[in-house]
């Protein structure tokens, strides 16, 4: 056959193009994993809120809306076992976006934050009993937006961020007495814009960006350690370790369970959808199968009852409102 026909050049053309549609729907069910949506967010769509987890039950409220350049101080209640979101008290500080929130036994935490003019720096216990709000003794760091925060052994804590510059700090906060101490601070480079997530008794923090760049070093925190005359922080296995795989990046979320922590979208030059497992046993991250919502930065991720979900954040000028629920042993499936 003459191979300069083109009859023949166009049925070469669809051949590869059907083999390219192939291969592309074998590298969407390459991975472990699989995700189902659940019912939306009932608030307004938004990036760059909060959530924390009490019982079964998760809080998820404040934010960001740059397509209205909207703050909020609404709150919601998430009920994974009906699918069923309710309104609650709104939070009773300023709208703000970028802020960090945790729970400790059947209280959650927010604080710090963006307001639209400034950082923030105060902190406010939830009850859900109650449905009431309680300020509480302010953050001991510097006003800041983009920080990490999580709970450890009873104690909450908060570190990184920008107050104006970036910054490496970290905080512990004791219910008890209501008050912070600073202890040392995140080994490698100040950041914000990055995760923080917890498995057993020690927190890994990642991620995130510093002057200009990406930052890839990876800390452990051990919680025994913390006030004590042993250095609390461990470096662990880089985020872009030999070349064999890439995880730096800003905005993204991350989680715990079983045992593993999950690393969840956000932004490098471009958005992400892409997920990784990082085993603490071994030192060593795999990937998963990616988001199957639409790429973006900024959003929530959360563990209740044993179950994992992602929900809101933003790509661009596109701001979300749907949640997805991330099953990490199950088998891809397109049909659910």
């Amino acid at each position: 056959m003459n191979r300069c026909n083109p009859w023949y050049l166009l049925g070469l053309l669809v051949l590869l193009l059907g083999q390219t549609a192939c291969e592309s729907g074998e590298d969407a069910d390459e991975y472990l994993g699989n995700w189902i949506e659940r019912s939306d967010f009932e608030g307004r769509t938004r990036a760059s809120a909060v959530s924390f987890v009490i019982g079964e039950k998760v809080y998820v409220g404040t934010g960001y809306n740059g397509s209205d350049d909207e703050y909020y101080q609404d709150f919601w209640v998430y009920d994974p076992q009906l699918n069923f979101w309710q309104a609650l008290t709104p939070f009773p500080g300023s709208a703000r976006s970028s802020a960090v929130a945790f729970s400790i036994g059947n209280k959650g935490y927010v604080g710090t934050g963006y307001d639209g003019d400034d950082e923030v720096k105060d902190f406010w216990e939830y009850d859900p009993a109650t449905n009431t709000w309680t300020q509480k003794a302010d953050f001991g760091g510097t006003a800041r937006r983009d920080a990490v925060g999580f709970s450890l052994d009873g104690k909450g804590y908060i570190g990184t961020g920008y107050d104006g510059s970036n910054t490496k700090d970290f905080w512990q906060y004791n219910p008890a007495t209501d008050a912070w101490i600073q202890i040392p601070s995140l080994g490698g480079s100040k950041r914000q814009g990055a995760v923080a997530f917890v498995i057993g008794d020690k927190a890994y923090v990642g991620t995130g960006t510093n002057n200009g760049s990406y930052e890839f070093d990876f800390w452990e925190l051990d919680a025994t350690q913390v006030n004590t005359d042993v250095f609390p922080w461990t470096q662990k296995e880089d985020l872009d370790a030999d070349d064999d795989y890439d995880l730096i990046r800003t905005g993204a979320t991350a989680f715990g369970l079983h045992g593993m922590g999950y690393l969840v979208a956000g932004s490098k030059g471009s958005m992400l959808n892409s997920v990784w497992a990082y085993d603490p046993a071994q030192d060593s991250w795999e990937q998963r199968t990616g988001l199957e919502g639409a790429s973006r930065d900024n959003l929530i991720g959360f563990t209740v009852n044993g179950r994992c979900f992602v929900a809101l954040g933003k790509n661009g000028s596109t701001y979300f409102d749907d949640i997805w629920e991330w099953m990490p042993e199950e088998e891809y499936d397109d049909e659910d």
